[in-house]
């Protein structure tokens, strides 16, 4: 389909808190690695257009994960590869013999996704590069690719250093698409690699998995007592349609990860609740694990590594039905915003929360005359904000025992992308048929469902939009909804409403950007 916005507005969808790179198209974060100060985000890149293609590994970094300086391509295709998903690692022992005395080697371990052209014909394997400066510069390692299994779907490596009882070893968690399975190898030198294990799960036939990350993390916060994660990106087969990503929590010894059943995180919502986000049992189907997200907008996140002490996430902030379509001009898709991620305890059973990393309010909007009193079915204005600008809004209240309530961020009047809390149905939804343009693909107009937990009874919720994007946590970030949106209104008014009367303690609006 065709989109009705005027090309020359469409810069104004550029994102003031997302990471988008100055031209051409992006699709999945690659080689997250924290190394001397620095956050490295590599990512899917076309350097000649604006549509999926030529793939090689773009580049930014950044201080703080909020405000990113874009560098030259790190990694570029050539007529024989693809430089496909992978991951980056700081081999600080230097086991792979690339650097010299004195220097520590970036070493990024990327899919291979070979040409018709080439010695392997449609073959994918897993390569390395390196990089003695930092991350400035790469080279390919002479002996590519170190792990063959002559598939076309062999596919996203992901690495990381484990401390087994008799000495450290790199694992590789890498995905043979098609076949919906995670590989596990290892190795000493990141060189040679054995294999150890696979995980697989159920779902349909016809979808596949990508972009995979495994990693350990404190339950509650208590370093004695842990779990593993394991991550899945689904394509199709998403929880909103399209593609989607889900996790998994259990155990890894070094060798095998094991889920454990009474740590199923589609935990947390009432049969009532399954119902209204459009699920059979806890995630639908029955399916084990949870979803990552439950929008439209959320695939192939990954980790970061070399980063003490916390796991920070980054997502492509797409869906593959449409993401070739989007009315943007000269650049193409972002990335959402980072999130810690943590393990919590919920009713006896440990699920994973998300909390975003964004800058302070530079100004916040006082709407302190509607909390403490009952606010009913009418609209309550509450806001309004330039077009193209970035804003949070917190809100805090108990559940009501029925009804609806919510906010609206839209021009106003039948415009907008409407969050809708149905606390009896134990349910969160995000409505963006009405967001402004949606008809430059079939697909795109959509209404995303999450379930939603009520501690103490009460509902928290904290939104992030900007220029093309809505964010939702709720409840601490136990459940989140990212859906992209492309408004025509200008300003952009945010307005609160409830079917019957509700009592709100917290309702701020801050301006971010």
């Amino acid at each position: 389909m065709t989109s009705t916005v005027p090309a020359s507005t469409r810069d104004l969808y550029r994102p003031r808190l997302h990471y988008t790179c100055a031209q051409n198209w992006l699709n999945d974060p690659n080689g997250l690695v924290y190394h001397e100060g620095v956050y490295h985000l590599f990512y899917q890149h076309n350097p000649f257009g604006t549509g999926w293609g030529n793939m090689s590994w773009g580049h930014a970094t950044s201080t703080d994960l909020l405000t990113w300086t874009e560098r030259p391509v790190a990694i570029l295709c050539d007529e024989e590869e693809q430089i496909f998903s992978g991951s980056a690692v700081v081999d600080e022992g230097n086991t792979a013999g690339f650097g010299g005395p004195g220097t520590t080697p970036l070493v990024a371990i990327y899919t291979s996704a070979y040409s018709e052209a080439s010695a392997r014909p449609r073959i994918q394997a897993q390569s390395l590069a390196y990089s003695l400066d930092g991350g400035e510069t790469w080279t390919k390692h002479s002996g590519n690719p170190v792990l063959d299994r002559g598939s076309e779907n062999f596919r996203d490596p992901k690495v990381f250093r484990y401390d087994s009882p008799t000495g450290p070893y790199w694992v590789m968690v890498a995905v043979e698409a098609t076949e919906q399975r995670v590989l596990l190898h290892k190795s000493s030198n990141l060189i040679d690699w054995e294999y150890l294990s696979d995980f697989t799960a159920d779902g349909p036939d016809d979808i596949l998995w990508e972009c995979p990350d495994l990693f350990e993390l404190a339950i509650d916060g208590d370093l004695t007592r842990t779990a593993w994660v394991l991550i899945v990106s689904v394509n199709p087969g998403g929880v909103a349609g399209g593609s989607g990503t889900r996790y998994f929590i259990g155990t890894f010894d070094g060798e095998r990860f094991i889920e454990e059943p009474s740590a199923a995180s589609g935990a947390g919502t009432a049969d009532d609740g399954g119902r209204q986000c459009g699920m059979s049992g806890p995630l639908g189907g029955g399916l084990r694990g949870s979803w990552l997200d439950w929008g439209r907008d959320y695939y192939a996140a990954v980790s970061f590594s070399g980063l003490p002490y916390r796991r920070v996430m980054i997502g492509w902030m797409s869906n593959w039905d449409y993401a070739n379509s989007t009315p943007t001009e000269g650049w193409r898709s972002a990335m959402a915003l980072p999130r810690e991620i943590s393990l919590r305890t919920v009713d006896g059973r440990v699920r994973l929360a998300q909390s975003p990393i964004a800058p302070e309010a530079t100004r916040t909007t006082d709407a302190s005359d509607a909390v403490g009193r009952p606010l009913s079915a009418r609209r309550t204005h509450l806001a309004s904000m330039p077009r193209g600008s970035a804003c949070r809004v917190r809100l805090t209240a108990p559940a009501p025992a029925r009804g609806t309530f919510g906010l609206v961020f839209g021009a106003g009047g039948s415009e907008g992308a409407c969050v809708t809390v149905d606390a009896a149905a134990r349910a969160i939804r995000l409505d963006r048929t009405a967001s402004g343009v949606v008809d430059f693909h079939e697909l795109f107009p959509s209404v995303e469902h999450a379930p939603l937990d009520l501690l103490d009874g009460r509902i928290q919720l904290e939104i992030y939009v900007d220029a093309c994007s809505v964010e939702v946590f709720a409840q601490g970030g136990l459940s989140t909804i990212t859906d992209l949106v492309f408004p025509q209104g200008e300003p952009t008014s945010i307005e609160f409403f409830a079917s019957s009367d509700v009592t709100v303690d917290e309702l701020e609006v801050a301006v971010l950007g």
